[in-house]
């Protein structure tokens, strides 16, 4: 039998995230974040691929992001909360990591698949922030979704799109977990 590592998984049996709006300063430093970053690369990137890239986004970045995503919100006649919840995460933002699918042309690797690999990344970094201590929340929200805005925002370019918002800052204390999935709801064993 391979040898087993209790630490990581009782580590990863009680992650959970708390919610990005509830995260205060700090936040890693350049230093950490490259650490944070080194160990959640590390996902299937398919053949060298790595079919994403990464925008850090700190400081003015974001009251830059949200007036984008606020001008966006207006140019397709969105109400006061659209305008919110497209400001929301970047108004209350203080590091963030935005995931950027980019698939590569392969015969071998079918997009889906890239696009997955972006995902691993996502939950990654998510999850080497918190090994190191941080608080970490994956977000995305309508403005991520939107090729104007992620053209503005990240300079995505046709063929590319935001898998994920990863906010990264000191969580609160004391928050509870939510339920987790009942697995002898969702899982079947097939045998044969």
């Amino acid at each position: 039998m391979p040898a087993r590592n209790d630490a990581a998984l009782d580590f990863l049996k009680s992650r959970y995230s708390r919610p990005a709006k509830l995260f205060s300063l700090p936040v890693p430093t350049r230093e950490q974040l490259t650490e944070i970053l080194t160990a959640a690369t590390r996902v299937p990137d398919h053949g060298k691929l790595e079919p994403w890239r990464l925008v850090v986004l700190q400081g003015a970045a974001f009251r830059r992001i949200a007036d984008l995503a606020e001008a966006r919100a207006r140019e397709l006649g969105g109400d006061e909360e659209k305008i919110a919840k497209g400001r929301g995460q970047y108004d209350l933002g203080k590091l963030a990591v935005a995931v950027i699918a980019s698939p590569k042309p392969s015969p071998k690797i079918p997009p889906v698949e890239q696009l997955l690999s972006a995902g691993a990344l996502c939950f990654g970094i998510v999850t080497a922030a918190q090994a190191a201590g941080w608080g970490a929340n994956w977000l995305t929200g309508w403005p991520a979704h939107d090729a104007a805005f992620t053209a503005r925002a990240f300079g995505c370019t046709e063929g590319e799109r935001v898998a994920g918002i990863v906010h990264i800052g000191t969580p609160p204390e004391g928050f509870a977990d939510r339920p987790r999935p009942d697995l002898a709801k969702i899982v079947t064993w097939a045998e044969a």
